[in-house]
């Protein structure tokens, strides 16, 4: 189930870094199924003993070592068609790094893209791109402490692109230049990327790193380096790097894709075992993390902080995976971690609940470590409650374990997991499979394969007792090598605790009263009567596209495009014209908050908690949702599970609760949540800009204030709610994915054609709300880091015409290429720079075009300077034939690989019908794309690139505002 808080997207990236990210952070170079619908019962790959045995080898894959030490695996996956997934894996880091070399392992890595022997300079990016490569989405690397992975898709199709990716992977692997002007060049982009990561969260690493990471080598080696030896290095020192550690013996390469294994294989032995070994190589050492008695606690603090975060971990030795025993532990491992998290949420539930979000999990930390962690974000003054809270269910798990119906969802819900992975086996995409590889070189986690890995759950997981999961929850928790780690921000009267308070809790949590948990199933079906059905009225069928459109006898319209691209997924949009446009200003936070508090409160006679519990073992997500124009749904399922999901999508129409408890929870954490976000420089200026942008329109915030929070009624967004989803008559539903027409039918008709129908007319309301067109520069002044932000923007009215739309967006893609080259690839001066345009019709025609980058403060305006001049040659000179061609390949690849998802087709057909255009458009994509001409993109750019009109936002530091004014 998809039930969230408008908040938790800006959360996302920070929590569940913290929550998966333990192995340490990584520097990027970039930024109808014939299986069937439920899958035997494999026959079983485990031995007569289930302790005995090696854990079993994906036998899809081909893997072997090269005589001169390198490991390759090769492996064929259908899926995307005509495409495989390439990969260099190297097993070394900023690790490896002597002292004068801290941040060059992440600069190799840069360099890698910057010349070798058969790409000099910038060649290799601009033969990817020419080819229809994204420079960062398929075409990427990362650096972390323990090893360095190069990423490319490369098409399978055409010999030679196939054949230049491999030999990209060569030159990478022993053929990088290091050329002193490039590397000069780089330095810069290098800088700047050092400068991106700049703020609190950096500044409270430094302060915690030593506690978690303690008397190891791993505080001193983060992969970005120092900036005063990334500066300075000589030549030399870098290219040592490289060839002490850039040798066959420490690397792997990895290719799954569509392809011929057989021949692949023979071209990787040919051609990588022919690079030479190293005589003499220097001992690559395992750095150890040591251990400590006693718990270590780190508090920091940070007037920038965005949350308050607590986090304990326990570490233990490395398990190593080697056999059936061990892999049965990590069975164990996961049925613990879903049950404690199962508990955690139902704590989110409460009324006053004592943490907005919690996890947990055991996996890897160091090469020489694993750990178990929980943590939770918490509110103002929240952390001795939120740690008391987190360690009170760890100890009430130890004390009395966990209960046998929580096991036994626990492991359905595993294994349905399994399952479904199971029938997609022969429909998951490549890029999804590839790094499963890359880990078992690097760390050798264990590769079965889905049919056996299916099958050694089926086998073990009904083996695997209640005691044995006590016992393994209670060897989690122990008071030597345990890290407490507090981080916040003590403005607006928060305070962190002290260590003495820290330690006062751990040690009382031992003698506290605890209760045994009680595990509170709803009992009865979803669906306590199964509605009377609709009928469909009215069928047609676009043949062209497959597509079959419906009307049902309430009015409701259902869209149908049955695919094959996966064989357990069915997706599905709906949309009603109306929204939060139809209501006052003083009813706006309710209908704002309105879905948010109907998903926190369950469906019918089933609670939130109890709910999840119920739908455990299903493949699904339903999110009803009112935007400012329209109301509708989001979702997906499992086709075995689609009659539930229907009968949920029922039941928001039909039965949702009001529940006073959820609704106070929900309110609870988000004023927790919103309490400091604006503290952060980043979402201060977005907060910023959107106020000078609409004059401070309360439907244009950010964030909603406390007093917008104090104004959202219960009992007024339910009604809100009710009324946006008291007609379905108007309704469109549009289904794309492993949708049997014959069976559908009738579950539709049950559920959707007896959804409440009041024929009225309604439509949404222009509100008149439209942001301010330049020229205009608003300087803004937040944060201590030597950091800028730039949006500039130009925006106006628009004529609706979808051939002008997609002009304008190509133009925006030229201008993207050229200002990576001018701003980072010749003046490295950023590390990136985006550009976006889009047009909407509704409730206004109009468009906007964007321009995005970070950058030291001193070079702001040079930087704005050298964007709009790159605009304006754009204007005076069109693109030019490389670049149109990058462009135009790109389109057509990523319409190549959209024709071949459900989400892209999910995306146009909804599209087409909320626009009243004809889907059958898609099928002349491809010819619009060819008759792109570079004389419509320099109109394109003339026309919506207005350099009279352009408007500026520049974030820059508290310390530059006098000198500024």
């Amino acid at each position: 189930m998809m039930f969230q808080t408008p908040i938790r997207g800006l959360i996302a990236c920070s929590v569940f870094a913290i929550a998966l990210g333990c192995k340490g952070t990584k520097e990027t170079a970039n930024a109808n199924a014939t299986t069937p619908t439920t899958p035997p019962a494999t026959e079983s790959v485990v031995a007569t003993d289930p302790m005995s045995g090696e854990i079993p080898f994906d036998p899809e894959t081909r893997t072997g070592t090269l005589p001169n030490g390198m490991r390759y695996y090769v492996r064929y996956n259908a899926k995307p068609e005509n495409y495989a997934e390439l990969r260099l894996a190297l097993d070394a880091g900023s690790m490896q790094e002597s002292d004068n070399q801290l941040g060059l392992a992440h600069f190799v890595e840069h360099m890698c893209f910057n010349g070798t022997e058969h790409f000099p300079k910038s060649a290799l990016v601009d033969y990817l791109e020419g080819i229809g490569t994204k420079f960062g989405a398929h075409l990427n690397a990362y650096t972390s402490f323990d090893e360095t992975v190069y990423m490319l898709r490369v098409p399978t199709d055409n010999e030679e692109q196939f054949d230049k990716g491999l030999l990209i992977l060569e030159d990478w692997a022993h053929n990088v230049s290091f050329e002193g002007e490039e590397i000069d060049k780089e330095r810069g982009v290098v800088i700047e990327e050092w400068r991106t990561r700049l703020g609190a969260q950096s500044r409270i690493m430094k302060k915690t790193l030593p506690k978690e990471y303690y008397q190891s080598r791993y505080v001193d080696r983060l992969p970005i380096g120092d900036t005063e030896i990334l500066e300075t290095f000589p030549y030399d020192t870098l290219r040592q790097f490289y060839q002490d550690w850039y040798r066959p013996d420490l690397m792997a390469i990895v290719a799954v894709g569509d392809f011929d294994v057989d021949k692949v294989e023979a071209q990787i032995k040919a051609q990588f075992g022919a690079i030479p070994g190293v005589e003499n190589p220097r001992e690559k050492k395992l750095y150890p993390l040591p251990d400590h008695e006693e718990t270590l606690v780190a508090i920091a603090a940070d007037d920038e902080a965005s949350f308050n975060r607590l986090q304990i971990m326990y570490k233990h030795p490395k398990r190593e995976y080697k056999d059936l025993a061990t892999y049965r532990k990590g069975m164990i491992d996961r049925l613990c971690s879903r049950m404690i998290d199962s508990r955690l949420e139902e704590i989110m539930q409460q009324e006053n609940p004592p943490f907005t979000y919690a996890w947990s999990g055991y996996g890897d930390m160091t090469r020489t470590k694993d750990a178990y962690q929980a943590g939770a974000i918490v509110g103002e003054g929240g952390f001795p409650r939120g740690l008391e809270t987190i360690l009170t269910e760890h100890e009430r798990a130890v004390r009395y374990g966990f209960t046998g119906t929580e096991l036994e969802r626990a492991k359905k819900s595993i294994l349905t997991g399994l399952e479904k992975q199971f029938r997609e086996k022969d429909k998951l995409e490549s890029a999804r499979i590839v790094m499963r590889y890359v880990y078992h070189f690097l760390e050798q986690s264990p590769v079965p394969g889905i049919e056996n890995t299916l099958s050694l759950y089926q086998e073990t997981l009904p083996g695997i007792t209640l005691d044995e999961v006590n016992e393994a929850f209670k060897s989690y928790i122990t008071e030597e090598n345990r890290v407490v780690v507090m981080t916040g921000n003590e403005q607006g009267g928060n305070t962190l605790p002290k260590e003495e308070e820290v330690k006062s809790i751990l040690t009382g949590i031992a003698s506290a009263e605890i209760e045994p948990y009680v595990d509170n199933v709803a009992s009865g079906p979803l669906m306590e009567t199964i509605p009377t059905a609709g009928a469909v009225t009215d069928a047609k069928v676009i043949e062209e596209i497959e597509v079959t459109e419906w009307t049902l006898s309430n009015g409701v319209k259902v869209i149908i495009k049955p695919t094959e691209f996966k064989n357990d997924e069915i997706m599905m949009r709906a949309m009603s014209p109306g929204g939060t446009s139809l209501y006052g200003d003083e009813d706006y936070q309710s209908a704002q908050f309105a879905v948010d508090i109907i998903e926190a409160s369950g469906l019918a006679n089933f609670d939130l908690v109890q709910l999840e519990k119920y739908l455990s073992d299903k493949v699904l997500g339903v999110s009803p949702y009112i935007g400012e124009l329209e109301e509708g749904f989001r979702g997906s399922c499992s086709p075995q599970d689609l009659e539930t999901f229907l009968q949920i999508v029922n039941l928001y129409f039909t039965q949702p609760r009001k529940d006073e408890t959820a609704f106070n929870a929900m309110m609870a954490k988000n004023r927790a949540l919103f309490s400091n976000l604006l503290t952060n420089p980043d979402y201060w200026f977005q907060s910023e800009m959107l106020k000078y942008l609409y004059d401070g329109n309360p439907r244009r915030k950010f964030l909603p204030t406390e007093e917008d929070l104090a104004s959202v009624s219960l009992d007024r967004a339910f009604e809100i709610y009710q009324e946006r989803f008291a007609d379905a008559s108007d309704f469109t539903f549009v289904f794309v994915g492993n949708v049997d027409e014959a069976t559908f039918k009738p579950l539709v008709e049950t559920y959707l054609g007896s959804l409440p129908s009041l024929n009225r007319e309604e439509n949404w309301k222009d509100l008149n709300i439209t942001a301010k067109e330049g020229p205009f520069t608003e300087k803004m002044y937040k944060g201590r880091e030597p950091k800028a932000q730039v949006r500039m923007s130009f925006s106006g009215d628009f004529e609706w015409d979808l051939k002008k739309r997609y002009q304008m967006t190509s133009a925006v893609s030229v201008l993207r290429i050229m200002m990576r080259e001018s701003m980072r690839e010749d003046k490295g001066g950023v590390y990136g720079v985006g550009a976006r345009g889009s047009a909407s019709r509704d409730p206004k025609s109009r468009y906007n075009v964007s321009i995005q980058f970070t950058c030291s403060p001193d070079n702001a305006d040079l930087l704005m300077e050298t964007a709009l001049n790159d605009v304006k040659t754009l204007q005076e000179e069109g693109p030019t034939e490389q670049n149109m061609q990058k462009v135009k390949e790109t389109q057509r690849k990523d319409l190549q690989l959209g024709m071949q998802q459900n989400g892209y087709w999910m995306s146009r057909l909804m599209f087409d019908y909320k626009y009243g255009r004809d889907p059958r458009t898609l099928l002349n994509q491809m010819e619009a794309i060819d008759a792109l001409t570079a004389e419509e993109v320099q109109a394109a750019a003339k026309a919506y690139m207005n350099l009279e009109e352009v408007a500026k936002f520049v974030l820059l530091p508290e310390t530059d505002s006098e000198t500024d004014r």
